[in-house]
């Protein structure tokens, strides 16, 4: 049998275990990540030649010359009756290494993934900045995909994505979608955002906030008149609030609390926790811009946001991470062990945990 065969055999059983990854290491048999966790495939140990005759059998020209020069490559790759995968491979002592990650095909809807009624509020906004953050494997892109999706199912706008690789695809239903993927359509995230605005878009994603340029360009879109939506690996409203600033040298700061502070509508801060009895499970704790919070980003008191948002919350609809762990906690679905080692604010968990008897 081909390597090349080998590699979709690998993909498959990504696909039939249910898993999200796949990670092929030289010393080590392939492995996939299940429900969070690493599991080794019974297969024989991979060396740095194995892996680069499979991993080159998906690549085009391009792609490898790229991979050659610059030791590292992004991209997304569809396997007719396999899946699509987005896919990274780097080196690791002098040998190929790859992982995979599973993308759906299927876009789900807010409400096949439980999503609060707060997100299709948001979404109708005409412009302003959404920010949906967390660590790496914590469904972001899928939340986002979500949001697109209902906004694509209920309104006529242009959307375009800037994205490294694109991940799902979507088609035309009311909306009209123009997707770019940085490298192949376009130099960088920054000149991609600088474009877009000849482009005549209503709505943009960028699929990472990774630096000064394209922070400052998102920011600028969100106030002119476009909905904006990105990620950010923080994990949770306040630190996604200092990290935008502390990009920015100390006399910009000013500048750009007041633009976050008119122009930021709501930061999503995600984790995906393991459930009892198999299956994982997101915690979504929600900031949403009133004129108290927009005062405290103004005045640099983003501390005082954590307590902004507990107040009022049935008219809000603001919700913290500790209550809905406590409200996972209470149902079942997460173990208290669990919840306290994904809590953001153990201390504060614990307490309201002892508090209920759980």
């Amino acid at each position: 049998m081909s390597q090349a065969l080998d590699i979709r055999k690998l993909l498959k059983s990504v696909v039939a275990y249910k898993a999200s990854d796949l990670h092929l290491v030289s010393r080590s048999e392939p492995q996939i990540r299940i429900d969070g966790r690493l599991v080794a495939l019974n297969l024989p140990t991979l060396d740095g030649k194995m892996i680069e005759d499979m991993a080159y059998a998906l690549l085009t020209e391009k792609q490898k010359k790229e991979l050659e020069e610059h030791s590292e490559l992004d991209f997304a790759i569809m396997l007719p009756e396999i899946g699509r995968f987005r896919a990274n491979y780097y080196k690791t002592l002098d040998d190929l290494a790859c992982a995979f990650r599973i993308i759906p095909i299927e876009i789900p809807s807010l409400d096949d993934l439980n999503g609060n009624p707060v997100f299709k509020k948001v979404i109708q906004r005409e412009k302003g900045l959404i920010l949906v953050t967390g660590p790496t494997g914590s469904g972001k892109s899928t939340t986002l995909a979500a949001m697109l999706n209902e906004i694509n199912e209920t309104e006529n706008r242009h959307i375009i994505t800037v994205e490294d690789p694109v991940e799902f695809v979507h088609t035309n239903k009311k909306s009209l979608f123009s997707q770019r993927n940085v490298g192949n359509d376009t130099e960088s995230f920054a000149i991609a955002l600088k474009y877009a605005m000849r482009q005549d878009p209503d709505v943009i994603l960028i699929g990472e906030m990774r630096d000064q340029e394209t922070i400052g360009a998102a920011l600028t879109a969100a106030e002119t008149g476009h909905l904006v939506f990105g990620t950010l690996h923080t994990n949770s409203a306040p630190q996604t609030i200092n990290r935008i600033i502390d990009v920015f040298s100390g006399e910009e700061q000013p500048q750009v609390r007041a633009q976050l502070s008119t122009s930021l509508v709501a930061v999503v801060a995600q984790a995906l926790l393991p459930k009892i009895g198999g299956g994982r499970i997101a915690t979504q704790e929600f900031m949403l811009t009133n004129p108290a919070i927009a005062n405290l980003i103004r005045e640099d008191k983003v501390h005082q946001v954590y307590s902004q948002m507990q107040l009022n919350q049935q008219e809000t609809g603001m919700v913290t991470q500790t209550q809905q762990l406590l409200d996972f906690v209470k149902k079942r679905l997460v173990s208290r062990d669990t919840a306290i080692y994904y809590a953001n604010r153990p201390e504060e968990l614990i307490r309201v945990l002892d508090q209920n008897g759980l």
